[in-house]
């Protein structure tokens, strides 16, 4: 699997890096982990967008789902869409509606919005879904919304996405014996972080420990977190392979 940073900014988007959205690609399939503010831009520079053969929602925060909007956009207005099936949309049970709420102009149009020509809405089972050759496993985590990490699985290796999240055992069972742990850290190690919203960039790292994943990728840094602080914390909980995602870059899973 091939993962592509579209953007790894924590809860906007900043200087560097649009907000959350990362590309996964295995052979001819490709998937999207979130859409934050901005990633639809950058996703057009690796591929065209009608391609996409599933899109993963960790949860609806903007920095997360945005651009859902302009891929709708995209999907239902350019003048010659290719011929092809709905694309599958896995997220909390209330994605489709919030999704048309955040799509429409006004509650009226609401009402009379409907995306089903376009994505076909599912909610996250106990089970592993398919898309393609990827398996999809998810585990509900600690946020203050409905919220999710997920296990992609291909050719005997994983990728393991935090989403948002509290520190929870239910990430390190997800994330046991994962190749690549990418796990939000938004903030340093503090007394007075306020619990079950984020990650600190030790949390991050013992939560990697716990796991026995191969390598972490601390994402999510927001603009007014030190992103160093962050990645020192991490590595020193950690002790494996740890390294800040930066926008753009590619890295083998």
């Amino acid at each position: 699997m091939l993962l592509t940073v579209l953007g790894c900014s924590g809860s906007v988007p900043g200087p560097e890096s649009p907000a959350s959205g990362y590309l996964l690609r295995a052979g001819d399939t490709s998937v999207l982990l979130d859409l934050g503010n901005g990633t639809f831009g950058a996703l057009q520079r690796y591929l065209d967008p009608f391609t996409l053969d599933g899109l993963i929602l960790s949860h609806l925060h903007p920095d997360h789902c945005a651009d859902i909007s302009a891929l709708t956009v995209y999907r239902r207005y350019h003048p010659h869409p290719p011929p092809g099936e709905v694309l599958p949309v896995y997220g909390p049970p209330d994605a489709a509606e919030r999704l048309i709420a955040a799509y429409a102009p006004n509650a009226v149009e609401r009402i009379r919005t409907d995306l089903s020509d376009l994505y076909a809405f599912r909610s996250y089972g106990g089970a592993t879904a398919r898309i393609g050759p990827l398996g999809v496993l998810a585990a509900r985590v600690e946020h203050p919304c409905d919220a999710y990490a997920v296990r992609i699985s291909h050719a005997g290796r994983a990728l393991v996405y935090s989403g948002d999240t509290g520190p929870c055992p239910q990430l390190v069972e997800l994330a046991t014996g994962a190749d690549v742990l990418l796990a939000e850290a938004s903030w340093p190690d503090r007394p007075d972080n306020p619990a079950g919203i984020h990650l600190s960039g030790k949390d991050a790292g013992e939560a990697a420990a716990a796991a026995g994943v191969g390598r972490l990728l601390i994402t999510h840094v927001p603009p007014w977190t030190d992103a160093e602080q962050v990645l020192t914390e991490a590595k020193a909980a950690f002790g494996g392979p740890t390294e800040l995602a930066r926008a753009g870059t590619h890295y083998d899973i």
